[in-house]
C-alpha cells in the first residue's frame, strides 16, 4: 500500500475523521519491528470556535502544530500518563485535528498511545516523511457510526456534536 498524500490531510477535521477509518497506521518501533493497525475510531476537533478543541484557547506552544497545514502529528499528555495521538487536518492557520481513538481491537485514545509507544518526540512529526509512523490507504468504508465525542462535557454546545466516528 502507499502512504496517504498530503492533499488527503487538507480536508476539514470532520471529513478527515471519517476518511481515516479503515486506513492503515504503520509504526516502526525502536527495535526495528513494524506493526500495522487498522484505524477503527476517531474524533474530530474543529478549530478555535470548538470549545472542546485545544486551539480554542488560542495559539500557544502546546497547540502551535495545529496551526500548520494537515499531515503532521499533534501529541499531548493527559493525566500525566497517556500520550494522545492526533492528526492535524485542514489548511494552515485553521487549527483542526483528528484524535485516533481506536486501532484494531484497541479501544481508547490512551491505550492507542501506549500501544504505539507515543511520546513527546512525536510532536510535529510529518506523516509524509517520517521513518517511524505514517498512514497508508486502506478499505473504503460505508458503515460508519457517528456518536458524541467523549470526555468533553465542559465544551457547552460543542459536547453534543456527533464527531466521534467508529466502524
Amino acid at each position: 500500500m502507499k502512504r496517504l498524500k498530503l492533499d488527503f490531510y487538507s480536508q476539514d477535521a470532520v471529513t478527515l475523521a471519517q476518511q481515516l477509518l479503515g486506513k492503515t497506521l504503520v509504526r516502526v518501533f525502536d527495535d526495528g519491528s513494524v506493526r500495522q493497525y487498522k484505524i477503527t475510531a476517531t474524533e474530530a476537533y474543529c478549530g478555535a470556535e470548538d470549545k472542546a478543541c485545544h486551539a480554542s484557547k488560542g495559539r500557544t506552544p502546546r497547540t502551535e502544530v495545529m496551526f500548520h497545514s494537515g499531515g503532521k502529528l499533534y501529541v499531548y499528555l493527559i493525566y500525566g500518563i497517556y500520550w494522545l495521538l492526533n492528526v492535524v487536518s485542514g489548511m494552515e492557520d485553521n487549527p483542526e485535528a483528528v484524535l485516533i481513538c481506536g486501532l484494531n481491537e484497541i479501544r481508547g485514545s490512551g491505550r492507542v498511545g501506549r500501544e504505539l509507544k507515543i511520546d513527546k518526540s512525536f510532536y510535529g512529526e510529518d506523516l509524509q516523511t517520517s521513518k517511524r509512523i505514517w498512514i497508508e490507504d486502506g478499505e473504503e468504508l460505508s458503515d460508519i457510526m457517528a456518536k458524541p465525542r467523549v470526555g468533553v462535557d465542559y465544551a457547552e454546545e460543542w459536547k453534543d456534536k456527533l464527531w466521534r466516528f467508529e466502524i
